[in-house]
């Protein structure tokens, strides 16, 4: 489909490619991985052919559509969610506007049995065919299920985008490039604006597609479930692995063991050649072996060995003081925005030293709850920060509040204290900043730069709660394994609000589920969370359970303490229309829950619709019934 021959592209000296050459088949599934700065983004800008190569090729057929979703863009603000999503139809209204036009033509004329008329009625069928294919007939269902699969509520279609945050429009431009229903996807972090059940959503959405995908992501879990081959980019070179991620860091590793043994065997072979010709080099009776030994030596093909990131973070939180046994007590805590409820009567502790999560769709008051934490906003109830809690807070804007005028060394050394300032660029090497990259402006720095900066900054303050937010977004899968080992390891107690599952599993030994107003309290690891809520999906474990329907046995209603008697005969008459209809959804959905068990039903879209659909017109239904109590 798409062929990449002898690629190079250079910035400055140094070339970031070099004799590059693979090729995108229909319906492969690539993550396009390596250490931040080796070249990803600009792979995927070359392949949307928005950047040239300095030399080489990309072959793209003229009938090869492509979508490109870059990390950042440009964003509309002039129009209704709706309306912004059905922009991504303009080439079918373009079509259908083709099809009225051909349409029209044919009833005018009445040369039926001329060339031209028969030419115009081929013309007619293949663009009417081309319009039912680009699922013109369907498209506002399709629309609509797109823009709940990525976490809008129907309410939300006709809101204004400028009432939404920069996160959820670019969840509007991932749909519209998604509706286009292009040839190949390039996506360039695609979750990082996603909550966990709209990442479920659209791994579930690239699995059933048609289309080739190529992505980058640093979520671990989601490539594993949508890729099934690895570009490795590594030393201005392009390795292609036919294995998802977790199978290519095996296979990566077994390489490079092999390369260094025939590298080592190659040097010592090159070894007693020298060692040899200096020895005899001036008897005359070995000179005959002398010159064969030294044309052997310029024969000699140099093996490489694939380099290997190094620089990783090398995190160490520094020790910190002994809290109170409980940082942080929240009793009966509420807040709310104008008429809008984010959550009520929260009640949790804490303990000194526990690790828990917060997880939730996006909205439902993760990030509104550190903030009631760190006192940035005011609320109901009763919150408690424990003696002695010194709280070191990592935003989920942090690297964007960093002063663009200074270096990456001014940026630290403006923080740091005592004798670490005289360690600034040995702690700047081992974030990847060392060398020239520490005289570097933080406006320059790419969105992995600028959070690894904000981490070290985090990492010189001796606190001893740590509060994340979204911490892994823009690191690299080797910065997030050794993030995570440096939490797992810090003696101090500390609250992660994370969408990524792999970071979280074996980090967390405490889940707090945030949704439809509550926070709900779950022991155990992110997967323990799951299989406690019974759910074979996270986008399944976020959806409130809904009260059990009731019973056609129910007692007869006692009368309320304001004296009333129940329900009146016409609402029991109609109690008794919602209670049947009330079950008969419940056995469909539970017919549904039996045929989504089924790995062959696993990526069914349609199934899910359903089921989500089931589930809203149960909750409409049971609402009902409990207004007539």
């Amino acid at each position: 489909m798409i062929s990449v021959e002898n690629l190079k592209i250079e910035f400055g000296v140094k070339p970031l490619f070099t004799d590059v050459s693979f090729v995108i088949n229909e319906r492969d599934r690539i993550a396009l991985v390596g250490k931040n700065g080796a070249g990803k983004s600009t792979m995927l800008k070359i392949l949307s052919g928005l950047k040239s190569p300095t030399s080489g090729t990309v072959a793209i057929p003229n009938d090869c559509s492509i979508g490109y979703l870059p990390q950042v863009m440009i964003l509309q603000d002039d129009t209704t969610v709706r309306e912004e999503a059905r922009k991504a139809f303009s080439d079918v209204d373009k079509m259908k506007a083709k099809v009225d036009r051909l349409q029209k033509e044919m009833e005018t004329r009445t040369d039926y049995e001329s060339d031209s008329y028969m030419e115009l009625v081929e013309r007619f069928t293949t663009a009417h065919e081309r319009y039912l294919m680009m699922g013109a007939e369907s498209r506002e269902a399709e629309m609509e299920r797109t823009l709940t699969g990525l976490g809008f509520l129907r309410t939300d279609f006709d809101r204004p985008t400028s009432e939404f945050s920069g996160g959820w429009r670019m969840r509007i431009e991932l749909a519209k490039l998604l509706l286009r229903h292009h040839d190949v996807l390039l996506l360039d972090e695609p979750t990082n604006h996603l909550d966990i059940e709209s990442i479920q959503w659209l791994e579930q959405f690239l699995a059933q597609s048609s289309q080739a995908v190529v992505l980058v992501s640093h979520d671990r879990a989601f490539i594993n479930n949508v890729t099934n081959r690895t570009l490795e980019i590594s030393c201005g070179r392009v390795i292609d692995y036919k294995v998802k991620y977790d199978e290519y860091v095996v296979l990566r590793k077994e390489r490079r063991e092999q390369q260094l043994r025939a590298y080592e065997n190659q040097q010592k072979e090159i070894a007693d050649t020298k060692a040899f010709i200096e020895r005899f080099r001036y008897q005359a009776t070995k000179a005959v072996q002398v010159q064969q030994r030294i044309r052997q030596l310029e024969k000699i093909v140099p093996i490489e060995v694939d380099e290997v990131d190094n620089s990783a973070l090398r995190l160490k939180f520094p020790p910190c003081l002994r809290s109170g046994d409980y940082p942080i007590i929240c009793d009966s805590v509420k807040k709310t925005y104008e008429e809008h409820l984010v959550f009520a009567d929260v009640t949790l502790t804490i303990k000194r030293g526990e690790k828990v999560a917060f997880v939730g769709k996006n909205g439902e008051g993760k990030t509104t709850l550190v903030k009631c934490i760190m006192g940035e906003i005011p609320f109901e109830g009763n919150l408690k920060v424990g003696h002695n809690v010194q709280i070191g807070y990592f935003a989920q804007n942090q690297a964007q509040l960093l002063d663009e005028d200074l270096t990456v060394f001014e940026t630290i050394d403006s923080v740091a204290r005592g004798e670490i300032r005289l360690r600034i660029k040995d702690i700047l090497g081992a974030f990847m900043f060392g060398g020239e990259a520490s005289d570097k402006y933080v406006r320059y720095l790419s969105g992995g730069e600028r959070t690894r900066l904000a981490m070290i900054r985090l990492l010189l303050q001796p606190v001893n709660l740590l509060i994340l937010d979204e911490p892994t977004n823009h690191l690299d899968m080797v910065s997030k394994d050794v993030l995570k080992e440096a939490i797992r390891a810090f003696d101090g107690t500390v609250i992660v609000v994370s969408h990524d599952r792999e970071f979280l599993d074996g980090l967390v030994d405490k889940v707090y589920e945030f949704g439809n107003g509550k926070v709900r309290e779950h022991l155990g690891g992110i997967y323990d969370y799951l299989r406690t809520k019974n759910a074979q999906t996270i986008e399944e474990s976020l959806r409130t359970t809904p009260p059990p329907p009731p019973s056609k046995s129910s007692q007869p209603s006692k009368p309320s303490p304001s004296g009333k008697s129940g329900p009146s005969s016409k609402n029991r008459k109609k109690m008794k229309t919602l209670e049947e209809q009330i079950e008969k959804l419940e056995q469909q959905k539970a017919e549904l829950d039996e045929l989504l068990l089924l790995p062959e039903n696993a990526a069914n879209m349609q199934m899910v619709t359903q089921y989500t659909e089931l589930q809203a017109e149960l909750d409409k239904l049971e609402e009902e019934y409990f207004s007539l109590e």
